[in-house]
């Protein structure tokens, strides 16, 4: 496996880069802006795809790069599905599975730094985001934070992994890198309580001041997804058009999301899935789309519209005229009560 622990001295963010082997596909979590040639350099040396980019939750002292590492590598956004990030391309909810190639990671929901934090935990270690720090926790006195959920995230989730699991936090202020369970349950001072009440007056009466970039960060990670705006730099068709001569209209529908949001949300009638990881091989000369382009219409959706978009650039790109998309989504196709139907 290839890991990679990388530092922003500004922020003292850590930035987590996961791939199963050299040439492979490759996972990011929480990415810095500033960062964002180093980045892609290291991808580059490494021969390294990227395809999924993750935000623990809405940063206030760094503005994030999952924007331009999309715009750069057509990878997917990813955050919790409490995210009030405008755009995400996938949500995840708690306990969720959220593979790469060769690597699996499972999303945990640890509120308490913010309303939408969450870990990733994957086989011997647990990405921790500002829920839990080497020796601290984060604060909880912002972004709708609150100790008592912080409490139960920490006593009643991350502290009952295996003890010898490792600990790599978003953040470390003091050089640290990397802890254990075992450790912190040992050592960390914010958890030598007695109960939910005693840690919450531990947490009230910090009195730090905001972080410096809060002003700036927070709304700029807020909008950091591909709006309708940008959406319709591609052809596109609008579920009310759509709707309008549903389900007789000649076009094939392309379910681009993946396995475990079909599962969870339904899909489109008729709709073929041809997931969005694997769609620029589908557009070759031998692949399933390009097939099917030359049967009829494709109309492609995903959950908002962001993976849709760039999955129309991909086509064109490859000579595939004969397709479109829809904006906003699945989300969009719902709220217009469009019909759905289970996936198993």
């Amino acid at each position: 496996m290839i890991f990679r622990q990388l530092f922003d001295k500004t922020s003292s963010t850590y930035t987590y880069l996961l791939a199963s082997r050299n040439g492979g596909e490759a996972l990011l979590i929480d990415p810095v802006l500033e960062q964002t040639v180093r980045y892609l350099k290291l991808l580059e040396e490494l021969d390294l795809k990227l395809v999924k980019v993750i935000d623990t939750h809405i940063h206030a002292d760094h503005v994030s790069a999952m924007g331009k590492l999309r715009d750069a590598t057509r990878c997917v956004t990813v955050m919790g599905e409490q995210s009030p990030a405008d755009v995400v391309s996938l949500r995840v909810s708690d306990n969720e599975k959220l593979s790469i190639e060769g690597l699996s990671l499972t999303a945990l929901h640890t509120p308490g730094h913010t309303s939408e934090s969450y870990s990733f935990l994957m086989d011997d270690r647990v990405f921790t985001g500002d829920t839990l720090l080497i020796r601290g926790t984060g604060r909880t006195d912002f972004q709708n934070g609150d100790p008592y959920d912080q409490y139960h995230s920490l006593f009643e989730r991350l502290l009952k992994l295996p003890d010898n699991t490792f600990v790599y936090p978003a953040h470390d202020y003091k050089g640290d890198t990397v802890s254990t369970i075992a450790e912190e349950k040992a050592f960390n001072p914010r958890l030598r309580v007695n109960s939910a009440d005693e840690y919450a007056e531990i947490m009230n009466n910090l009195n730090l001041p905001n972080p410096k970039m809060m002003d700036v960060a927070v709304p700029e990670n807020l909008k950091i997804g591909l709006h309708l705006e940008a959406q319709h730099r591609v052809p596109s068709v609008e579920v009310e058009d759509l709707l309008e001569t549903w389900p007789d209209r000649h076009v094939q529908l392309i379910d681009i999301r993946e396995d475990n949001e079909r599962r969870r949300d339904g899909a489109i009638p008729g709709s073929i899935h041809l997931p969005y990881t694997g769609f620029a091989s589908q557009c070759a000369a031998s692949g399933t789309l390009r097939g099917l382009s030359t049967n009829s219409p494709l109309l492609i959706y995903c959950a908002v519209g962001e993976r849709s978009t760039l999955a129309v650039e991909i086509a064109d790109e490859q000579g595939i005229r004969n397709i479109a998309h829809i904006p906003g989504g699945f989300r969009a196709w719902t709220a217009a009560g469009g019909a759905v139907e289970k996936v198993d």
